[in-house]
């Protein structure tokens, strides 16, 4: 984090917005369905596990989450829903990766390419930015009041690869499969769960500032909105101050 902001920051800032909208808790059920699929038991299952904590971080009622698992082996309502990635290009040749659960493809990659074109950018090809990312795992933690030194200790001893504290929260990344441990190991040493995620993380950013700046958090924040879109990942990389003037607006 030392010298610029990240796109995974300031979405998390904006996370807070949508938990008072309803908009986290009908993506987490998705997340929570799709996760169930391969095994409703979240001891054998570290995606539903993760996507179970998450839930709770955000105190979703223990009822909606049994009722999002019985949904993948019931169909409660025959829903079928898609997981899919989609990859553009954003304002200052930003590289954006998008993935959604949908029932209606047609409709969502309509919606998505709308999106993109009205906002500086376009819809790419399979694979036309993925190489920019790897796949990561990324817990944040409440930094208000925290410990950093025992945060980051506590974090490192169970598999962690690095420690970044954000502003109110502290970043942990990890290897995908080593996300489990982490967080188990930060919520046992009383730690405050923010999220906890597999995602797709930059090698490298694009510094942008003013206007094709603010464009390009215009377009990834109307992109996590969408109702189909799970997760928005972006090499976008700001000032600070900008980063916080943005993410205020």
């Amino acid at each position: 984090m030392s010298g610029h902001s990240k796109w995974s920051s300031i979405k998390h800032k904006k996370a807070v917005k949508d938990q008072r909208r309803g908009k986290v808790f009908t993506k987490l059920i998705r997340e929570i369905t799709i996760a169930a699929r391969s095994g409703d038991d979240p001891d054998g299952n570290p995606r539903l596990r993760t996507a179970i904590a998450a839930a709770k971080a955000v105190s979703m009622p223990n009822d909606n989450i049994d009722r999002a698992i019985k949904k993948a082996s019931g169909g409660a309502d025959g829903q079928q829903l898609e997981e899919i990635d989609y990859e553009g290009y954003g304002p200052g040749g930003l590289a954006i990766m998008v993935r959604v659960l949908t029932d209606n493809r047609n409709r969502t990659v309509s919606d998505i390419r709308h999106l993109f074109a009205k906002h500086g950018g376009n819809l790419g090809e399979v694979h036309c930015v993925s190489w920019m990312f790897d796949k990561r795992g990324i817990v944040l933690i409440e930094g208000a009041g925290a410990d950093e030194d025992q945060a980051m200790e506590v974090a490192l001893e169970a598999g962690a690869d690095d420690f970044n504290a954000a502003g109110e929260v502290f970043e942990i990344i990890t290897a995908p499969e080593k996300l489990e441990p982490v967080r188990e190991a930060l919520e046992k040493a009383g730690f405050k769960l923010r999220s906890a995620e597999v995602t797709m993380m930059p090698k490298t950013t694009v510094h942008l500032t003013g206007e094709p700046a603010a464009t390009a958090v215009k377009l990834l924040e109307l992109l996590e909105d969408q109702d189909d879109v799970q997760n928005v990942s972006a090499n976008l990389g700001i000032d600070p101050e900008e980063a916080e003037r943005l993410s205020a607006a």
